[in-house]
């Protein structure tokens, strides 16, 4: 079975796939990006935009049942690693030890997109 609450603050996709799902204590996250709640890339850099990412990240979590101290595995898209050190600023403010598995990679990314992060989390 799979459950797809809808996450408050987020728009709703274009493209045919679920902000979040919810199967058994599980919770799976599509790819949260850098835009506000009306579908805008926020402006700034790759600091601003892990913030807001993480923030959406957040919302489909709450829309779960979940937290960020939930989530068990993080997986992340970066367009440039070179930004690495600036985006883990902001990802390790975000979560608590022990921290989540996380993968990080460089990938392509629409523009002005500079990162992307989805999660698995396990319900409460």
């Amino acid at each position: 079975m799979r459950d797809a609450p809808t996450p408050e603050g987020l728009v709703k996709p274009r493209a045919p796939y679920s902000p979040v799902i919810v199967s058994g204590d599980l919770v799976y996250t599509a790819g949260q990006v850098a835009f506000d709640e009306n579908g805008d890339p926020v402006p700034g850099g790759i600091a601003e935009q892990t913030q807001q990412a993480l923030a959406n990240l957040e919302r489909c979590l709450a829309a779960a049942g979940c937290a960020l101290d939930d989530v068990q595995k993080v997986n992340v898209f970066l367009v440039d690693l070179a930004e690495f050190g600036e985006f883990n600023e902001v990802y390790r403010s975000a979560f608590t030890e022990p921290y989540p598995a996380r993968t990080t990679v460089q990938a392509g990314l629409p523009a002005p997109l500079r990162v992307e992060i989805e999660a698995v989390a396990r319900r409460p």
